[in-house]
C-alpha cells in the first residue's frame, strides 16, 4: 500500500473523527489522538493513522473505522454479527451473504458503512458497505448483505505490523 501526503492531525482528520462517532457512537480519545495522521491511498479513500497503526478510512469522504480503529475505539452501533461458520470467509474478505447473518442493527440503511463482528466473541472481523437494510439483513436467508471493504488480514489490518522475512531454513540470515 502506497501511502502519501501523511500529516499531522488536520482539521479535515479531526472532521473525519467527529462525523464518525454519531454514525458507530464511538469515542476516540486517549493518549496519542493528537499523534493521528492522515494519507492518502488512492481511489477515492483516505486512512488515519496512528503511528502506523491505521485507525479509519475515509472512502469518498465517508468516514469508517477499520478493524483495528474499532478494537481501539469499540462502536456500539452499525454492527452486523455472524455466524461462527461465517467467520473464515469474512477474515478472507468475502462479501458476507445473508445466511451467514445471525443479527444486525436495525438502524442500518442500504448504503451505510457498517461493521461485521462475530457471534461469540462480539470482536470485530471486517468493514463494509450495506447492500441491505439491518431489518432485511437480520431476516434474509439469501443474498449478498455486505459488499466488504477491509477486513482482518488486508492491506490495511497488516500495515505497520508486518513481519520481518525469515529465510528458509537452511539459509543464513541476511545482514
Amino acid at each position: 500500500m502506497m501511502l502519501t501526503g501523511p500529516e499531522g492531525l488536520s482539521r479535515s482528520a479531526a472532521t473525519a473523527i467527529a462525523k464518525a462517532r454519531p454514525q458507530y457512537l464511538i469515542a476516540p480519545s486517549g493518549p496519542g489522538l493528537a499523534d493521528v495522521g492522515r494519507a492518502d491511498v488512492g481511489e477515492g479513500t483516505t486512512v488515519l493513522l496512528l503511528g502506523e497503526e491505521i485507525l479509519m478510512l475515509e472512502v469518498q469522504e465517508r468516514p469508517l473505522p477499520t478493524v483495528r480503529g474499532l478494537l481501539r475505539w469499540p462502536a456500539v452501533k452499525r454492527w452486523v454479527t455472524v455466524d461462527m461458520g461465517a467467520v473464515p470467509y469474512v477474515c478472507n474478505g468475502a462479501d458476507v451473504m445473508a445466511p451467514g447473518i445471525v443479527d444486525a442493527d436495525r438502524s442500518i440503511l442500504e448504503g451505510h458503512l457498517v461493521w461485521v463482528r462475530d457471534e461469540r466473541n462480539q470482536r470485530p472481523l471486517a468493514v463494509g458497505e450495506a447492500v441491505m437494510t439491518g431489518e432485511v439483513m437480520a431476516v434474509a436467508e439469501k443474498g449478498k448483505s455486505i459488499r466488504a471493504l477491509h477486513h482482518v488480514g488486508d492491506e490495511y489490518w497488516t500495515h505497520g505490523h508486518e513481519e520481518p522475512e525469515t529465510p528458509p531454513a537452511g539459509e543464513p540470515e541476511k545482514a
